[in-house]
């Protein structure tokens, strides 16, 4: 990952069945910075973050990355983001093995066997890589979804409430790879109603609906 990495919100508007959500929101975020997206419900955090994740169009402005606009270049964006949602988007009839393998794939990231193995058994999730989704605890199923990242060489993240259903060891790991990724010179934008004790680097707060 370079150091010219960076998103760039410009002038964004989105409005919600005719309602304004939020406007003029301009921000730009350079490699290793983080943006923790504050506001009370309803005021549009998630609707920013599928803004920026490329799933939306926004009504007004434009998202660039590397100086270009995401809607001109949806492809080769999708390969370097990477969008963790409130659904984990697992397959409940596959095993856990088959959804990291197709999500990877769907994502353009080419891993091995392997190194799903590894992951899994790092997160506690050894014993369940053969078990379909479906027997699944929730807390097991979000650290599968959650394995993607371990996975991903996407060098945007975009989390929305990426602690919920984790205990608090998960918690701590998910910090700590947070942390490693950022310092690779990684991008993450996130919202959580949770406190997040990372050590550095300090987030870049943006509130909206105030």
């Amino acid at each position: 990952m370079t150091q010219d990495l960076r998103l760039q919100l410009k002038d964004l508007a989105c409005s919600k069945g005719g309602r304004p959500l939020f406007s003029s929101v301009n921000l730009s975020l350079n490699a290793g910075q983080w943006l923790h997206l504050k506001g009370p419900n309803g005021s549009g955090k998630t609707s920013l973050l599928r803004l920026i994740a490329g799933l939306t169009e926004p009504d007004q402005g434009q998202i660039e990355w590397r100086e270009k606009n995401i809607c001109s270049s949806r492809a080769e964006y999708a390969e370097q983001r990477l969008y963790f949602g409130h659904y984990n988007g697992l397959q409940e009839s596959s095993t856990v093995l088959e959804n990291l393998q197709y999500l990877c794939a769907l994502h353009g990231c080419a891993v091995s066997v392997a190194q799903i193995h590894a992951v899994l058994l790092q997160l506690g999730l050894r014993a369940t890589a053969n078990k379909m989704v479906r027997y699944l605890s929730q807390g097991q199923k979000r650290r599968v979804a959650m394995a993607r990242l371990w996975l991903s060489q996407a060098s945007l993240w975009v989390l929305d409430e990426p602690f919920v259903a984790l205990d608090y060891a998960s918690i701590g790991q998910l910090i700590e790879k947070m942390q490693t990724h950022l310092a690779a010179g990684g991008c993450m934008v996130l919202t959580s109603h949770q406190e997040i004790n990372m050590q550095q680097p300090a987030p870049i707060i943006l509130e909206i609906g105030q």
